[in-house]
C-alpha cells in the first residue's frame, strides 16, 4: 500500500516555515525535529524515522506548489547566501560566492529547485504538486 503524505503548502512562505511545515508533517511522532538544513532534509527522506520507514513507497502530496515556487525563489536563496556569506568562520565561502553567482547568472538553482532535485533523488518518493 502506498503512504500519501501532505505538504500544506499554505503554511510555507520561506525557509523557517518550509521547516515547520516539514517538522509537523513528518516529525509530529518523534520527540525531536529536524533543523533548518537540506542535509537534515535529505537524510529524512531516506526513512528510518519519521513518517517514512525505509524505503517504503510514498505519494507526497504538496499544496499551494506554484505559490511556494515564488516562496522559495530568487530572492529568498540569494537572501540565503548572502546570510552565509556573513558568517566565515562557518561556511565555505568560495563555495558559496560559487552557489551566489551561478544564481545571479541563471544557471544557479533556487532554494525550491534545490528541494525538489533532494525529493527527486528518493526513488521510492513521487511528488505530486497540486496547484
Amino acid at each position: 500500500m502506498i503512504k500519501t503524505i501532505i505538504i500544506n503548502g499554505n503554511n510555507i512562505h520561506d525557509i523557517p516555515s518550509f521547516y515547520e511545515e516539514i517538522n509537523r508533517v513528518f516529525m509530529a511522532d518523534e520527540d525531536w525535529k529536524i533543523g533548518q538544513s537540506l542535509d537534515a532534509l535529505n537524510d529524512m527522506f531516506y526513512g528510518g524515522y519519521g513518517e517514512i520507514n525505509g524505503d517504503e513507497e510514498v505519494h507526497l502530496v504538496w499544496t499551494n506548489f506554484e505559490q511556494n515556487r515564488k516562496d522559495l525563489g530568487y530572492e529568498l536563496t540569494k537572501s540565503y547566501y548572502q546570510r552565509k556569506l556573513e558568517q566565515p568562520s562557518i561556511f565555505n565561502v568560495d563555495f558559496v560566492k560559487k552557489k551566489l553567482t551561478e544564481l545571479e547568472n541563471g544557471t544557479g538553482q533556487t532554494y525550491f529547485e534545490i528541494i525538489l532535485e533532494i525529493i527527486g533523488e528518493h526513488k521510492n518518493v513521487k511528488l505530486i504538486d497540486s496547484y
